[in-house]
């Protein structure tokens, strides 16, 4: 069994030539409802499905990297100097 494939350019074309001001089908139904559940989120899953289901936390090494980092940035903005473009000056 073979699919029909439709490329861009044809795409683009029928799009181009339908009629704008079409009348829809007592039973057509709002893409957004399609195969979707009740939810509460502003964008469908699949418009922008999340990338995983869930966070890896840190552990070992890695995690210690992270925290040191993190507290020296606060350590050197609270001391009121800037390592904005990289180098350590007096904001």
């Amino acid at each position: 069994m073979e699919l029909d494939v439709i490329t861009d350019d044809e795409l683009a074309a029928m799009a181009l030539a339908a009629d704008p001001d079409a009348k829809l089908d007592e039973d057509a139904v709002s893409l957004w409802n399609v195969g979707l559940e009740e939810s509460e989120e502003l964008l469908p899953a699949w418009y922008m499905p999340s990338p995983m289901a869930r966070t890896r936390l840190l552990q070992g090494w890695r995690r210690s990297v992270v925290l040191v980092l993190i507290a020296s940035f606060i350590l050197i903005n609270a001391a009121g100097l800037c390592v904005t473009y990289g180098w350590v000056q007096f904001g």
